[in-house]
């Protein structure tokens, strides 16, 4: 095995780099604690280490002190009593090298149970460059906080965002010019549908779809069942699906949990609730709690589940790849939660898709593909009406796919503004 990880690491230090567009996530390179990047897979981790390992050979860092393993590599058969292989493989290679100076790349490094008191180890007494990449949330949580001790600092990588999309696709132009317009909206629809995975933006709508299912099967089968050995797989998959389904709905687990007992299965809301943290702990959902200035209600009431990725959603329940108002509404979902704003939803007499905190406090954000048809614009007027005067704020907004324009709303105002306008800045 010492031999196969010395070809890996040789031919990781041998490998050209692909040329890559840069994300918004600004990583530091030297801090001096545990760099760790999380996120749903595909979604673009290790590509940011590429970046990173870049920015190091700008600093004149030599290829030889940089040790880059990614843990899929099916030439791999590590356990944790075997990871001290690596450090002897790469010292049998470069005995003269001092690993102070050695910049360490773990790829996935989930994978391996009990690596983090391997980490932990190597940060104590041999480096403080260390870089980690994962696909579970729990890699955040406290248990492993306890375990590193305070020594990680975490970033989460979603897929592409709106503006890094646009980045891949080239569109450098000002789109806030009324020149580019349509060149704006026809980019907002094909992210709206296809997503973000950046592997996926240049495949034709059929690979598209394909690759879309491989990375859901990946994440049901492999993160899910495999790791969190689930008993009975068709009723995980079950509630899955009525996940995606009810995408931008309140999620009653005890709803979906009635079902399943209608249906002749028997098992445990427990088990429901346990299936959804673990939707949320590999990457496929984000839930987002309904709006209370209690925390406590917050944390007790219904969540709404969105989809982590619209390409992802759209390729695995077609009936929503139908529906333009619920795809809209989990783009722009995942947009707030990728520039990591602190989201709720507002329910009462009526409904407000989001309550967005921001720094000088809140804004009711309503989510309407068109509100053309006036019984739709009153709708959504009322239920940003409600959620200010609950808030006790004057100001709202309404993000369309095209329509542009201010309404005042019984003594509110209410930005009425499209997509690709509000998530790229209005000035211009």
């Amino acid at each position: 095995m010492k031999e196969v990880v010395k070809n890996i690491i040789l031919e990781n230090q041998d490998a050209e780099l692909p040329e890559l567009s840069t994300r918004n996530l600004e990583v530091p390179l030297h801090t001096n604690i545990i760099v760790s990047l999380i996120g749903a897979r595909r979604s673009g981790k290790t590509y940011i280490l590429y970046h990173l390992i870049k920015k190091l050979y700008r600093e004149n860092v030599s290829p030889e002190n940089i040790l880059f393993i990614n843990f899929e590599d099916e030439r791999l058969k590590l356990e944790s009593k075997d990871l001290d292989i690596i450090l002897q493989a790469y010292q049998e290679l470069y005995p003269d090298k001092d690993l102070k100076s050695v910049y360490f790349f773990f790829d996935e490094i989930q994978n391996i149970p009990g690596w983090e008191k391997f980490i932990r180890r190597i940060f104590d007494t041999k480096t403080r460059n260390i870089f980690i990449t994962g696909s579970n949330s729990k890699l955040l949580s406290t248990e492993i906080a306890t375990e590193l001790r305070g020594r990680t600092l975490p970033f989460t990588v979603f897929p592409l965002s709106f503006q890094e999309y646009l980045r891949f696709n080239n569109a450098d132009e000002n789109l806030l010019l009324q020149k580019n317009k349509s060149r704006a909206l026809h980019l907002a629809g094909k992210f709206m549908n296809q997503g973000g995975f950046p592997e996926t933006i240049f495949f034709d709508q059929k690979n598209q779809i394909r690759m879309h299912q491989q990375y859901f099967n990946v994440m049901i089968f492999k993160d899910i069942i495999e790791r969190y050995k689930i008993p009975d797989p068709e009723m995980l998959k079950f509630f899955i699906k009525k996940i995606f389904a009810n995408v931008t709905k309140p999620l009653s687990v005890n709803r979906a949990y009635n079902e399943l007992k209608s249906m002749g299965y028997k098992i445990s809301n427990k088990y429901l609730y346990e299936y959804l943290a673990h939707c949320h702990a590999v990457f496929l959902t984000q839930t987002i709690n309904k709006f209370h200035f209690s925390e406590i209600k917050q944390e007790k009431s219904d969540k709404k589940a969105y989809i982590i990725d619209n390409g992802l959603l759209s390729a695995v329940e077609f009936n929503i790849s139908q529906n333009r108002g619920k795809l809209f509404e989990n783009m722009i979902a995942m947009e707030f939660l990728k520039s990591e704003k602190e989201l709720f939803y507002f329910k009462d007499r009526h409904e407000c898709d989001f309550v967005v905190k921001e720094n000088t406090g809140y804004l009711p954000v309503q989510s309407a593909y068109s509100i053309e048809d006036e019984s739709t614009l009153q709708r959504e007027l009322k239920g940003i009406y409600e959620a200010c005067r609950y808030l006790g704020v004057k100001k709202g907004a309404i993000i369309t796919f095209d329509e542009e324009y201010t309404r005042n709303y019984e003594g509110m105002e209410i930005d009425i503004i499209p997509f690709y306008k509000y998530f790229l800045g209005t000035e211009g």
